[in-house]
C-alpha cells in the first residue's frame, strides 16, 4: 500500500493569470502558499483473483473491470496515462470538502499520480508531477481551470509561480524571513462561507471575459513583487492586508460570478471589525474567506462573523509527499 499526503493551497495574488488564454499573450504569475490541510490518497495493488479489477472509494464506491467504465474522471485518466492494468484499490480522504476554493481537485490529481508512480517504483520530479496533473485536468478533461494549484500542491511552501507563453512553468521559492512568515501566519484568519461551487463553471465566465479584463488581470499580477518583498524584508506587515484588499477589489470586478451580496456583506463586516484586507479564495462564488488583521482585532472579527465556521491553519512546507510505503510484489 502507498499513501500520499498533498496540501491544499492559498493563492494570495495573481490568480487568473495562470489561465492559458492569458499567459499565451503575456507571462502570468501568482504568489501562493500551501497550508496544513491535506488530501490523502491510498493505493493498493490487489491479487489477480479479486471480483473487480478496479475499486475506487470516493464520495461513492465504484467496482469496475474496465478503466473506461470508471466514473471518477481524474482516476480514470490517470490509470490510462500510467497504463495501470493490474487490479488496484484507490481510496481518498480529505480534511476539507471539495468545491471550497482551496484547490482540492488539483491536489487530488497530484496526490493520486504521486501514489501511482510510487506504486510502479517510478521516480518523478515535483515539476513533472504538477505538469502531468495539469495535463490531465486541463488538456484531457478540458476543465476551465489554471495551472497554479497543481504546482502549489506539488512543491509546497511559499512560492512565486510563473506561467510562460510556451506553456512552461517555473517555481521560485520565496526566501522569507522566518519571523516575518510566522507573524504573517498568525495574523491571517479563514472562514467558511458554507457555499460550495464548481470552479470550472465560474472560471468559464472569467475566461470568456479575459480579453475585456486583460488589464485588470495584469494589475493583479503586478501586485506580486510588493507582496513578495513583505515576506523577505518588511517593517510594515500591514501592507500585506492592503495588497490583499486591492487584489480582491480587482478580482471581483472580473465577472459578476466571483462575488455576491452575502460574500460582500461578510467581507464588509470583517473590515468594519478591524480586518485590513482579505479575499475570497479560489475561483469565487463561495468557499473560504481569508482576512489579514492585527491579532488585537481577531476576536472582534470572529464575533462579527460568528455565523461562519473559522478554520485555523498553518503554512505547509514540504508539498506532496509519500507518508506510507509498503510495496509488495505479487
Amino acid at each position: 500500500m502507498i499513501i500520499s499526503r498533498t496540501p491544499l493551497r492559498i493563492s494570495f495574488v495573481g490568480g487568473g493569470t495562470d489561465i492559458r488564454k492569458y499567459y499565451e499573450k503575456e507571462t502570468g504569475g501568482v504568489l501562493s502558499t500551501t497550508i496544513d490541510k491535506y488530501l490523502y490518497v491510498a493505493v493498493k495493488q490487489q491479487l489477480d483473483f479479486v471480483d473487480y479489477k478496479y475499486r475506487i472509494n470516493w464520495e461513492k464506491t465504484e467496482f469496475k473491470n474496465e478503466i473506461d467504465e470508471i466514473e471518477h474522471p481524474i482516476v480514470r485518466e490517470a490509470l490510462k496515462l500510467l497504463e495501470i492494468e493490474f487490479p488496484i484499490e484507490i481510496t481518498t480522504f480529505a480534511d476539507v470538502p471539495a468545491g471550497t476554493g482551496l484547490g482540492s481537485s488539483s491536489s487530488f490529481a497530484v496526490g493520486l499520480l504521486h501514489a501511482l508512480y510510487a506504486l510502479k517504483n517510478e521516480h518523478i520530479t515535483k515539476n513533472e508531477l504538477a505538469k502531468v496533473a495539469a495535463h490531465i485536468e486541463i488538456d484531457i478533461l478540458k476543465r476551465n481551470i489554471g495551472k497554479q494549484d497543481h504546482y502549489a500542491a506539488a512543491f509546497g511552501d511559499v512560492n512565486t509561480i510563473t506561467f510562460n507563453s510556451d506553456g512552461s512553468v517555473s517555481v521560485e521559492p520565496v526566501f522569507y524571513n522566518p519571523e516575518i512568515r510566522n507573524e504573517l501566519e498568525s495574523r491571517l484568519l479563514m472562514f467558511y462561507t458554507n457555499i460550495k461551487r464548481n470552479a470550472s463553471q465560474i472560471l468559464k465566465h472569467q475566461i470568456d471575459e479575459i480579453d475585456n479584463r486583460f488589464e485588470t488581470l495584469t494589475k493583479m499580477k503586478n501586485l506580486i513583487p510588493s507582496m513578495r518583498e513583505i515576506f523577505t524584508n518588511s517593517n510594515n506587515l500591514n501592507e500585506f492586508g492592503r495588497i490583499l484588499h486591492e487584489g480582491w477589489m480587482l478580482k471581483k470586478s472580473l465577472t459578476n460570478e466571483i462575488s455576491n451580496n452575502n460574500i460582500n456583506d461578510y467581507y464588509q463586516l470583517a473590515m468594519d471589525a478591524g480586518a485590513l484586507g482579505g479575499k475570497l479564495l479560489g475561483a469565487g462564488g463561495g468557499g473560504f474567506l481569508l482576512f489579514y488583521a492585527e491579532q488585537i482585532n481577531h476576536n472582534k472579527i470572529r464575533t462579527a462573523l460568528s455565523n461562519l465556521i473559522e478554520m485555523k491553519f498553518r503554512f505547509d512546507k514540504p508539498g506532496t509527499r509519500i507518508t506510507y510505503y509498503d510495496q509488495l510484489i505479487f
